[in-house]
């Protein structure tokens, strides 16, 4: 291929045919060549045999005294499409430029190679294609009325020498385009414009041929968009000798200008109000220029939004063509006169409240006697307000009881006063609300407490509604016009304004109920002078000193002020200290008693201690603690939390004051032994699948214990992470007892935990990962036995972490896939050897006859 590429010079193939007078455009383009991207070329033109310089892209010198007036001219030229095409442009073509034309590229190869240039023929013909409209005329006048039919014609002929085709194209001009409506191509095939091919497949828009070669355009139910100028637009074409198709010349001639009368369907009445029980009357009009025998189809709809379509809206009444009503008891529909249409609504109510418009369609007759509708229109929606007869009436709240303490009833009327233009078809509904009142100016917002439907159905608010399923708050319908409020037992919390809101319900015709007035009362403030609850809670010592292993002691004593027959109920909480790392908050909560004397652990985890803390309630006002054994690890401020129970309304309690009593201190003076925890390892650098060794060191400074005296729970730890920015994971953990715990791994490294001296623990890594790396350190817990034999908890100690890094074996890693490759690799080469071999010693083996070669000696001097 290589070999083969060279320079490629192409022009269409010929002849090409073009009409005299008309343009003509000869392309050409130069591939596979080297050199620089833009070409130059040379146009060259026989009429024999002789070729004539027309025109180059290069030398401006190179035209000919023949053709320089007319390239001067503009009349021939050459327009440039890219880099390596160019197109030779002849206007207004004459029987003269019949002949051989030439394109030719001045090189810019390395090499010869390839043609330089190609050669096309060009025949011009006579104009024999004839374009006129109906009778001659070239454009007339059309006024039609929307939903009508009309036809359009044109002639086409044509008396070319050359076998040629007609492309006939219909077109119509409604603004400052031409836009395509149908065409006959010149292959045969009909093809519809764009936005006609709807209209073309239902056969509104057709195209058909006659006789004397004309053209017929038949548009049916034409609408505004059919508006504008029409012409026929009549191209020429004919087969080039590659077989495509090329058009040689255009022509076109207006036919007619036509105009569509649009057909308008308003409501002659714009928004419209009216009150409840009127009449509303609403008309249809048809704004259409048709004089001939129409029948008009009228829908008038009811919607309650304007956007809605003819499909969501409710249809009310109708009329045919052929003037046939729809049926409607309250509703009728007359026609007024040729173009009016009347809807009439007899004693409206709020529901009528929306949007009417109608929907019209005209029927023209047929010549078999049938209706056709060619136009269907919707008027614009006319929002119609329908005023409710709105009652009057006032409404006044009264208290008929108020509380003077706490847990007092309190009752509420609300009662309607002076009801005028009441009616059979009223109905009364109320609404509670509480608002709050506050000192400042802050906005409190209306809480609903309850209120009724249409059908008097309760519905409950959020603020009071477990109260009134429980049945604290009651409501009631004393009679016709009175409504009651009942709060059983009356707290706090209830006081505040209240207020009622009496609705009036109008019963509609499709007995439904609309709201139609509503009227709030004055409000009423409920109040009652309260003191202020006080709760003070001493705590006291029973045992001033005490040391570690004996039973702690301590009294909260609880007197009260302003709260009628109250219960206590008593927490006991620690504070620790903050080196306890147990309980990093500080407080612990550890056992309660209610104030129905019902005792719970809280937060005491001790299992070994479950019953070592007591609560018990002394005198009504008096309460004691003990906790047994003590440890060191109990060391802390202790004090009593005590909350001061009132009785609530239905033999429930409420919550009245807390109070906190003052601390009780536990603390231990000492002097056994402090201990210290450190991690130690070998190596803090393993490889995978090494063993890690970290050791959990102990020491012991001040008095010296027997190793029977001392146990430790020992806990490691491993942060995985360079900095401590994670939270630690717990890996193994060893008791006192030495029982060993694991934590579930994900890995398949395992762990082990020893003791291999009484203050040594060792933590073995197996087989160590990657993900074993971070932060390691052990947790240790003392324990040391007193003289009375009690074990006592020390505090816990952390030791400081030591960072593991676990890195990878590089020689034991690639030790198997080297050697394996090697192996492969020689296998294969000794393999290929013995291929080689094989195939010159036995399968390509030839035998070379070679030419005996006389040897002889020369013959020395002597002898000849």
């Amino acid at each position: 291929l290589a070999f083969c590429r060279g320079r490629i010079v192409r022009v269409p193939k010929g002849p090409l045919i073009r009409v005299v007078g008309t343009e003509a455009v000869i392309p050409c383009s130069v591939s596979d060549y080297d050199g620089p991207s833009e070409q130059n070329f040379d146009w060259e033109f026989s009429r024999d045999t002789d070729f004539v310089r027309i025109v180059s892209t290069w030398d401006s010198t190179f035209t000919s005294e023949e053709y320089q007036k007319r390239v001067g001219r503009g009349d021939i030229k050459l327009r440039r499409s890219s880099n390596d095409a160019v197109e030779l442009v002849i206007r207004n073509i004459q029987p003269a430029d019949q002949g051989r034309y030439k394109c030719s590229t001045p090189s810019t190869d390395a090499t010869v190679q390839g043609n330089y240039d190609a050669e096309v023929q060009v025949k011009v013909i006579s104009d024999g294609l004839s374009v006129s409209g109906s009778k001659g005329r070239s454009s007339m006048p059309l006024r039609l009325s929307e939903g009508d039919s009309f036809r359009l014609r044109c002639s086409a002929v044509t008396t070319s020498p050359e076998h040629t085709h007609l492309h006939v194209t219909w077109q119509i001009k409604s603004g400052s385009a031409w836009r395509d409506i149908l065409s006959l191509t010149h292959e045969g095939k009909f093809q519809p414009g764009p936005g006609y091919e709807e209209r073309y497949r239902n056969g509104d828009i057709r195209l058909d041929t006659g006789a004397n070669d004309t053209y017929r355009l038949s548009v049916s139910q034409a609408s505004s968009v059919d508006g504008g100028a029409y012409r026929c637009l009549v191209s020429e074409w004919v087969r080039g000798a590659d077989g495509s198709w090329q058009k040689i010349q255009e022509k076109s001639v207006e036919i007619a200008s036509v105009s569509v009368q649009r057909t308008d369907v308003v409501i002659s009445t714009s928004n419209v109000s009216v009150t409840e029980r009127d009449s509303l009357d609403l008309t249809c009009n048809i704004t259409t220029d048709r004089s001939g025998v129409f029948q008009a189809e009228v829908m008038w709809y009811f919607s309650a939004s304007p956007d809605d379509t003819v499909s969501d809206a409710q249809l009310l009444l109708s009329m045919d063509h052929d003037s046939v009503v729809s049926d409607s008891t309250l509703i009728s529909l007359s026609h007024v006169d040729r173009n009016s249409y009347r809807l009439l609504v007899r004693d409206v109510d709020v529901e009528d409240s929306g949007y009417y418009f109608c929907e019209a369609a005209i029927w023209v007759p047929l010549h078999n006697g049938s209706w056709h509708k060619v136009v269907e229109r919707t008027s614009a929606p006319v929002s119609v307000v329908v005023t409710a007869l709105e009652p009057d009436y006032e409404v006044f709240l009264n208290a008929s009881k108020t509380p003077k303490f706490s847990d007092d009833p309190t009752e509420l009327n609300c009662r309607i006063t002076n009801a005028q233009d009441t009616e059979a078809n009223l109905r009364f509904t109320v609404a509670w609300y509480y608002r709050q009142r506050l000192r400042s100016d802050d906005v409190v917002t209306d809480e609903l407490l309850a209120s009724m439907d249409q059908d008097w159905t309760l519905l409950l608010g959020d603020r009071s509604r477990e109260r009134i399923q429980n049945g604290e708050i009651i409501f009631s319908k004393k009679s016709v016009d009175t409504f009651s409020l009942r709060i059983q037992w009356t707290s706090e919390s209830d006081r505040g304004d209240y207020f009622c809101v009496i609705s009036a319900w109008s019963r509609q015709r499709n007995n439904s109920w609309v709201k139609s007035k509503d009227v709030a009362s004055a409000p009423v403030n409920i109040f009652w002078a309260t003191q202020d609850y006080t709760l003070t809670v001493e705590a006291v010592k029973l045992k001033p000193f005490f040391v570690a292993g004996h039973t702690f002691e301590m009294t909260c004593k609880v007197s009260s002020k302003n709260i009628k027959t109250p219960r206590y109920s008593v927490l006991i909480t620690a504070e620790k200290p903050l080196t306890d790392q147990s309980n990093p908050n500080g407080t612990t909560r550890i056992i309660s008693l209610n104030q129905d004397s019902v005792v719970r652990l809280e937060d005491w985890t001790d299992q070994t201690r479950v019953d070592g803390v007591v609560l018990e309630k002394v005198q009504e006002n008096e309460f004691r603690y003990r906790m047994y054994q003590t440890q060191i690890s109990d060391a802390g401020l202790y004090r009593c939390v005590v909350t001061a129970w009132s009785p609530g309304g239905g033999g429930m309690w409420r919550e009245a004051v807390n109070g906190l009593s003052n601390p009780i201190q536990i603390d231990f003076q000492t002097s056994g032994p402090v201990f210290n925890v450190s991690v130690h390892s070998d190596s803090l650098t393993v490889y995978q699948g090494d063993v890690a060794d970290l050791l959990c060191i102990v020491t012991m400074e001040g008095m010296a214990l027997e190793p029977d005296d001392m146990s430790f729970d020992v806990a490691w730890f491993a942060v995985r992470s360079f900095a401590l920015d994670r939270e630690p994971i717990l890996l193994a953990s060893l008791d006192r007892r030495g029982i060993v715990t694991q934590s579930r791994r994900n890995g398949s490294s395992d762990l082990s935990l020893e003791r291999i001296s009484p203050l040594e623990f060792r933590l073995r890594v197996h087989g160590c990962e990657d993900h074993d790396f971070g932060n390691h350190y052990c947790v240790v817990t003392p324990w040391v036995r007193s003289a009375t034999g009690v074990w006592q908890r020390e505090p816990d100690i952390r030791a400081k972490p030591v960072f593991l890094s676990v890195k990878m074996d590089v020689l034991n890693a690639f030790k198997y896939p080297l050697l394996i490759g090697i192996g492969l690799a020689t296998v294969t080469g000794l393999l290929s050897c013995l291929i080689g071999y094989c195939s010159s010693r036995w399968c390509c083996k030839k035998e070379v006859q070679e030419t005996r070669r006389e040897r002889r000696r020369l013959m020395s001097m002597e002898m000849d």
